[in-house]
């Protein structure tokens, strides 16, 4: 019979001969949003980078609908040996608080690996809103109460709570419009189905230099290095910033050695020279620190966003 130290070093053995072999067949990066959003942007860009060092295919799943759950139930459900994870924005941080019920415990399910990327939100506009501010946005929905819509990526995504902040903070009344990811919401704002929305900057730089899309301000602390020009909220007048983040999750039970091996080579990969050059034009600044580091931020802004959905009065979900 074994005994218990025997035992828990053939786990241990295991564990770590798993993680110097890793990876021995393709990876599924599963991403919660269509193609041509800016998390699948960001997903095909690490998974070639990953591909190169792992020598191993790196294969973008996309899973969009119910606001990220579906793919992270597939996620939760696959098996805990690091060829399935989970790429996905602070949106899994707000579903405990958003959802009636999920098909997965997101403390217990998932093992957190790292902290890709800090981001800021850019308000866009189509040129057929007559506001070329946040202060002119402002005046014209105060104006014209529920005549002005803002879009988003669905109800308690990211762009949805900060169009409620936005509308808490200054006083206004706009109608909300919800879309299927990134790559909808921009089509709608282009075709002026709806007039403004909380983008990530990766997805609408192209329109805001082409002047399709105008950019009335950022979330962030601080101003946009790649816009310059386009004021902060707080520069406006609103005393409100968000920061984002893109994250990598692991099913739970996968090795504590696989877990941070995984984590150093993702970390390498975001600081290669190509990726350092385009994460300012994508909007996000590059992060990737520990599995326990990652996983504290995740607890922290599940919290916050139970209380910011509970003070808006934002209808849980089915």
């Amino acid at each position: 019979m074994r005994t218990p130290i025997l035992l828990a070093w053939a786990a241990v053995s295991s564990a770590t001969a798993l993680a110097q072999g890793y990876p021995a067949k393709p990876v599924h990066l599963v991403v919660p949003f269509a193609a041509g959003g800016a998390v699948d942007t960001v997903a095909r860009a690490l998974g070639q980078k990953l591909g190169e060092s792992w020598r191993q295919p790196v294969l973008v799943d996309n899973r969009p609908g119910a606001g990220g759950n579906i793919a992270a139930d597939a996620v939760a459900k696959a098996q805990p040996d690091g060829y399935t994870l989970l790429i996905t924005t602070q949106g899994f941080a707000i579903s405990p608080g958003l959802y009636k019920k999920l098909p997965f415990d997101a403390t217990r399910d998932f093992a957190p690996v790292t902290q890709l990327t800090s981001s800021f939100l850019v308000l866009v506009c189509g040129p057929q809103l007559q506001a070329q501010s946040i202060r002119e946005l402002i005046a014209l929905a105060k104006s014209r109460p529920g005549a002005v819509n803002y879009g988003s990526t669905g109800v308690g995504a990211p762009p949805h709570l900060l169009g409620e902040l936005l509308k808490s903070t200054a006083g206004v009344d706009m109608l909300h419009v919800p879309y299927k990811g990134d790559a909808p919401l921009t089509q709608a704002l282009l075709a002026g189905e709806v007039q403004v929305a909380f983008m990530p900057l990766a997805g609408v730089l192209p329109h805001i230099k082409s002047g399709r899309l105008r950019a009335l301000g950022v979330s962030g602390k601080a101003r946009s290095a790649t816009m310059p020009d386009v004021p902060t909220f707080a520069e406006a007048g609103l005393p409100f910033e968000f920061t984002g983040w893109l994250g990598i999750f692991a099913p739970a039970g996968v090795p504590r050695e696989l877990a941070a091996q995984m984590q150093r080579d993702i970390a390498k990969a975001i600081a290669a020279p190509d990726l350092l050059d385009r994460w300012p034009a994508w909007g996000y600044e590059p992060v990737g620190n520990s599995p326990g580091e990652f996983a504290a931020k995740v607890a922290s802004d599940t919290a916050m966003y139970a209380r910011v959905i509970r003070d808006a009065g934002i209808a849980l979900q089915d």
